[in-house]
């Protein structure tokens, strides 16, 4: 990953997260898009509340995204809150005040079971507040798994019937060879859940461009928003093998340097259509009011 977003090896030893910010905000503004959803992320928290900290491979606190945030207007900022922790409702406050209008949950690897009836008054109060819930869906490769049933998008009812805004990260699609393929099921929830949508992050890769043909039908792309997994590395390789992608866009698109701007135009390529990459900021605008 390192390599791949344009960093030394170097940068491991010491002074990454600075030059890892520096680097993103300067392929957001040499880039087409406007502005990018930076991500916290939690600490697992086992089911009575106790934090599993020694299990977590990485962790980016809400604080640290917020104030990145007010330095770059590029940056939009997502805080990450295990609602089973016993400050959640606290930090939940803390999140909203410092004005930021996502929630990110890697439920499979934080250990977040949304049909816990306890976190009720959690997820009330991220739809009060007008909070979009973007939540990991399908397999995960990259992070350690505690339970891989969490990804299955039906877990969402409940902050869907909360009032909660959600977006289903990578679709609900397979990761790895033998993951489980819950997009059908994604599918049928758009028709009972209108505060539904999907992402088509990380489907550029090789592993996940299995994803797009069930997505790519036009009542669907009306609930999907662009999404890029940065900085997970995408070659473009899976969609042109599945089909999706000619071999002379995969070769053009193959020279972008931006990560950004290179996955942008393979989803250009691929059929994703304009609305896809302004319906995230139609969601932000909508629930602000």
């Amino acid at each position: 990953m390192i390599k791949g977003i344009g960093l030394p090896a170097s940068a491991m030893d010491g002074g990454l997260d600075k030059l890892y910010v520096e680097n993103l905000v300067q392929q957001v503004r040499e880039s087409s898009l406007d502005a990018v959803v930076a991500l916290a992320q939690d600490v697992p928290y086992s089911d009575d509340g106790i934090s599993l900290e020694e299990d977590a491979q990485f962790y980016v606190p809400n604080d640290y995204v917020a104030e990145l945030a007010r330095e770059h207007p590029e940056l939009i900022p997502a805080c990450s809150i295990h609602p089973g922790r016993p400050d959640a409702m606290e930090e939940l406050e803390r999140c909203i005040a410092n004005k930021m209008p996502v929630l990110k949950l890697l439920p499979n690897c934080l250990n977040v079971d949304y049909d816990d009836r306890r976190f009720i008054p959690f997820w009330e109060r991220v739809a009060e507040a007008g909070m979009i819930l973007l939540s990991h869906t399908g397999g995960e490769m990259t992070v350690k798994v505690f339970d891989a049933s969490f990804g299955d998008p039906r877990k969402l009812r409940i902050p869907l019937e909360c009032g909660v805004t959600v977006i289903a990260a990578h679709s609900a699609g397979r990761s790895g060879i033998f993951d489980a393929d819950w997009t059908e099921h994604l599918l049928e929830m758009f028709d009972k859940y209108p505060n539904l949508y999907a992402d088509n992050s990380a489907l550029c890769s090789i592993n996940r461009a299995r994803t797009i043909k069930h997505i790519v039908p036009s009542k669907v792309q009306r609930r999907l928003i662009h999404g890029s997994d940065y900085p997970v590395p995408i070659s473009g390789l899976g969609p042109m093998l599945m089909g999706r992608l000619g071999f002379a866009d995969y070769w053009s698109c193959g020279k972008i340097k931006n990560n950004l701007e290179h996955d942008y135009s393979l989803k250009r390529y691929i059929g994703f259509t304009e609305a896809s990459f302004t319906r995230m900021d139609e969601l932000l605008i909508k629930v602000s009011n």
